[in-house]
């Protein structure tokens, strides 16, 4: 603990500098000098403050699951990562390497919607209602900080082990922006709850943050369903209690996942690599040599659906070698009556736009 504040302490100047960079660049916003573009469809923007493991991944899903039988919508992301540039649809058949891991786990999970890559915000979405003369409402993913578009809703999102009212900028601590960003939200969620909930932990949690007048709160965890075998999806089945797991993780945070899986199996080994990162040859040599070291009659190695969006880069290897990755999947719930409040906010927000 000392280290780690001694170490934030030796970076304060580089987040001072860093933070009159964004400083300027909000104040150009703000004063308009810069200003974003506004559609006449809803644009709902979901993103945070930090540098990942918020959770905007499931909670785009929780939005596409809320409103693609009502409504036409697409999602619209950077392509983190990808080898390609420019606007591009994304299409299942793509690899992560093409259009980025988020998108093409967007498409894969939902075929029917439109999913989107582009650098340039503000240009790609007149491209997607060109696109899709069934079109209504923009679903954009880690968007908070890109504010060439002016959406109509912004989401922010915060992790509940680590709020940002308690972060610092980068490079001493995780924040992108000042903290006074989230100023421009409209809605907060708190992602990444404990399972045991209770009032004095949301009131501690809005202490903590508080919200503006305009600005609403919800609470929301994590619900893992059975994994599933990363190249043939009906070959699942549940955790069991004998099992040791080799966890493959490339995401930002693993604590909550760590956390859940230790309550599950015998046993969790974790190889932990930076988020969003490629695999290369070595890494899933290593992968393999670190799996048969482990002495236990029962494992498996188990990711994330994000992961495997990149892992399956290397089905042959994965495949010649016969080794058991199994991908967990998960979705966003909220706890008490948050989600039907948020369920309603969302809509009534799209039943009451004006273009």
């Amino acid at each position: 603990m000392i280290r780690n504040k001694l170490i934030q302490l030796l970076l304060l100047p580089f987040s001072l500098l860093y933070g009159l960079g964004v400083s300027i660049r909000n104040f150009s916003y703000r004063y308009g000098l810069l200003k974003g573009v506004e559609f006449n469809l809803p644009v709902i923007s979901v993103g945070n403050l930090t540098i990942g493991g918020a959770g905007k991944t499931p909670h785009i899903e929780y939005l596409i699951r809320l409103l693609k039988d009502y409504i036409g919508i697409a999602t619209l992301s950077r392509g983190y990562g990808r080898s390609t540039k420019g606007f591009l649809l994304v299409d299942p058949k793509h690899s992560a390497e093409q259009v980025g891991d988020e998108p093409l786990q967007f498409k894969r999970k939902f075929p029917e919607v439109t999913v989107a890559v582009d650098e340039n915000r503000a240009f790609a979405i007149p491209q997607l209602v060109m696109e899709d003369p069934n079109l209504k409402t923009v679903l954009l993913d880690d968007a908070f900080q890109h504010r060439s578009v002016q959406p109509g809703l912004n989401i922010l999102l915060t992790e509940y082990s680590q709020p940002f009212s308690q972060d610092f900028l980068l490079p001493s601590g995780r924040l992108r922006e000042w903290r006074s960003a989230y100023q421009r939200a409209d809605m907060i969620i708190v992602s990444k709850c404990p399972y045991d909930w209770d009032e004095q932990k949301r009131e501690k949690m809005e202490e903590s943050i508080q919200p503006l007048p305009y600005q609403t709160m919800y609470y929301s965890y994590y619900q893992y369903d059975d994994p599933y075998y990363i190249f043939n999806q009906h070959y699942q089945g549940p955790l069991q209690e004998q099992w040791t797991v080799l966890l493959v993780s490339a995401i930002a945070r693993t604590d909550y996942l760590v956390d859940y899986l230790e309550e599950k199996v015998e046993n969790v080994k974790l190889l932990q690599y930076e988020d969003h990162h490629y695999f290369t040859n070595y890494d899933v040599s290593h992968i393999q040599q670190t799996f048969e070291r482990i002495d236990a009659p029962n494992k498996i190695i188990l990711t994330t659906e994000k992961d495997a969006m990149r892992l399956e880069l290397h089905q042959k290897f994965l495949t010649e070698h016969q080794l058991p990755v199994f991908v967990l999947p998960v979705q966003v719930a909220f706890h008490g009556t948050d989600g039907e409040r948020f369920n309603k906010d969302v809509q009534d927000y799209l039943l009451g736009f004006k273009s």
